[in-house]
């Protein structure tokens, strides 16, 4: 039920419980204006409710034809019943135990508790539930929780704390029964102050819980969303193990067996040399063991997605060298050591086999820990930047992610969640990779760290997809690093105009904001020598058009020395030496002379730190 509806259930329901605690008395329309009251006093609206109530006692005496004092302590003895707590169930209607955050308190340990009945009981798979426990496990310590060397505890606290401890206490002492003896832990529930209660598992039971943690908790986003579950993650030892034994030559190139394993979880991956690529892959008909597999290979540092084989109840995961090569240093040198037998054994060309082995050297090391975003230009030549998934948590996980770099939702990158079986995505705008690349020169610490990952993952694969969709990634990058770096103020350059050089001087400059006839309007002022003739000059910006284009517009002055047209050039001299990019001259009939700036010369005058802050502010206060 949606709130609306829920509050008339309970007033109905508490209506009934009023009529039975007052043996019948207080019946009908009565028992349901004081279910209300009731829940309106529980609410915290204690005056006004008894108010309400007295009013409520005063009409029942009249109905009643009784002494209306007596009839007010009956209608009070019923209300303190109420709200006493005796009866749970009346409890709950009073203060509504369905408030979203109590219930989640119990549906999601309930459902891990059903899931894991199901599974001793022969009726779900258990591989699947213990890595969906950790996952579901580790989300909560994540929110609720501390992590320490020896201790894992998870707090639970509000309404009702001690049902939803002792249902977690519950599902803990199930998981255990379902464990390998090596596996399995103690837990302890201990009882805080006021409505608090600490679930813990320490020292060895810790230790052993922890295994069970490390593999899921970063599939649940405990890498993004929290530093708790970071240290015992990275202690965690990914193992890497090439099958030399298993190297052969088939139709599609050499393959090879290779085991990756993390607290003793391990899967054997196939892996391939071929005539493209090296290939790691993993398939199955169990998609359990699928998704098993794509965990562990995100422990190593790869990115990967299960995905269906068409018309096959079959799922399967692959990486290709540029995802591999980003992967940990274990996965690495093993992908080396075989391709290394691969030359040894004269199954491979050594010029490619050179090539796979300089990557695999090198790595991506700055790039671990982002996802493989599509890197194109669309049909209208803009750079676009996607990551896709059908996974809403590695969406929520992706956005995390941004947002901690100092990206805006909305501003920088925008959101799509899956649905009905449709992939959902991650979009990073222009404005997003340019801000990036500001933050990786301006930004805090660690801001300047993912924003530097970041940037450099994008223009690696910004190069591998082309000579054009470089150029226009490095465009992008450099002037978002420029952006605020450079100051007006004693600015020199000397430019060629229409086949003269002019000397730029900047004096000082500034911009503001302004309404004009229901727009907002953006001017910019420089006060600048040129050639030795110094005036201040004014640009206005407005958007226009179904594009909503920034356009910029200045008046050569008649009265400057020279007349119009050479206070046109001067201009386009200082628009050039600021901007890199002359300004646009039109010539009207009148004799006027119009000089026009567009988006690309708003974006180099952003490389200045008295006109950065208000063009940002324009252009997002006045973008549809």
């Amino acid at each position: 039920m949606d709130d609306g509806k829920w509050r008339e259930e309970r007033a109905k329901r508490l209506a009934k419980a009023v009529e039975a605690l007052s043996g019948g008395r207080i019946a009908g329309e009565y028992a349901e204006r004081l279910a209300r009251t009731i829940i309106r006093y529980a609410e915290g609206y204690k005056k006004e409710a008894e108010g309400s109530i007295n009013r409520l006692a005063g009409k029942l005496a009249s109905v009643f034809k009784e002494d209306t004092k007596r009839v007010r302590e009956e209608v009070w003895g019923v209300v303190e019943r109420v709200l006493s707590g005796e009866d749970p169930y009346v409890y709950c209607l009073t203060r509504d135990c369905a408030d979203d955050k109590l219930v989640r308190k119990f549906v999601e340990t309930a459902l891990e508790l059903m899931m894991l009945d199901k599974v001793l009981r022969g009726e779900f798979d258990r591989k699947k539930a213990l890595l969906i426990f950790g996952q579901m496990y580790a989300t909560a310590v994540a929110g609720d929780g501390t992590v320490g060397p020896d201790m894992v505890k998870l707090t639970v606290g509000g309404k009702q704390g001690g049902g939803a401890a002792l249902l977690r206490l519950a599902t803990l002492h199930l998981l255990s029964q379902l464990l390998p003896k090596e596996l399995k832990f103690d837990t302890r529930i201990y009882v805080g102050e006021g409505r608090y209660y600490h679930i813990a598992v320490s020292r060895e039971n810790a230790a052993r819980f922890m295994r069970l943690l490390a593999v899921t908790a970063p599939s649940a986003g405990g890498e993004y969303l929290s530093e708790k579950f970071n240290e015992f993650v990275k202690e965690t030892q990914v193992e890497v193990r090439l099958d030399k034994n298993s190297i052969r030559l088939t139709k599609s190139g050499v393959v090879a067996d290779l085991t990756i394993s993390v607290a003793g979880i391990a899967v054997k991956y196939n892996v391939n040399l071929n005539e493209r690529a090296i290939q790691l892959r993993f398939r199955s008909t169990d998609r359990s063991r699928v998704e098993l597999a794509a965990l562990l290979l995100k422990q190593a540092g790869v990115n990967v997605e299960v995905k269906k084989v068409s018309d096959k109840d079959e799922w399967y995961v692959r990486a290709t060298t540029h995802k591999l090569v980003a992967g940990c240093k274990e996965l690495r040198d093993a992908l080396a050591e075989f391709v290394r037998e691969a030359i040894a054994r004269g199954r491979v060309g050594e010029k490619k086999a050179e090539r796979w082995l300089e990557e695999l050297e090198r790595g991506r090391v700055l790039m671990e820990g982002w996802p493989e975003y599509l890197v194109r230009l669309s049909s209208s030549g803009a750079l676009e930047l996607r990551y896709e998934t059908t996974n809403p948590n590695n969406i929520r996980q992706r956005a995390q992610r941004l947002k901690e770099m100092g990206l805006v939702e909305g501003k920088h990158f925008s959101v799509k969640m899956p649905e009905g079986g449709e992939a959902g995505y991650v979009s990073i705008l222009k404005e997003g990779l340019a801000h990036a690349a500001w933050l990786s020169v301006h930004g805090s610490k660690t801001q300047r760290e993912l924003a530097a990952s970041f940037v450099e993952h994008i223009l690696q694969r910004a190069k591998e997809e082309g000579e054009d969709v470089r150029k226009k990634a490095e465009e992008i990058v450099r002037e978002g690093k420029a952006r605020g770096s450079l100051t007006l103020k004693g600015f020199e350059e000397r430019v060629e105009v229409g086949g003269r050089e002019y000397d730029v001087k900047v004096i000082d400059g500034g911009a503001v904001k302004e309404k004009q006839d229901g727009k907002t309007l953006l001017r910019i002022w420089i006060t600048a020598e040129v050639d030795g003739v110094t005036r201040e000059y004014k640009i206005t910006y407005s958007r226009s058009g179904a594009d909503n284009a920034a356009v910029g517009y200045a008046n050569a002055s008649a009265n400057a020395p020279g007349g119009r047209e050479a206070d046109a050039e001067r201009f386009s001299a200082l628009v050039k030496a600021l901007t890199d990019e002359e300004p646009g001259v039109y010539r009207m009939k009148d004799g006027k002379i119009i000089m026009k700036c567009f988006r690309k010369h708003l974006d180099g005058f952003k490389r200045y730190v008295e006109l950065a802050d208000a063009i940002e502010e324009w252009l997002e206060g006045t973008d549809r």
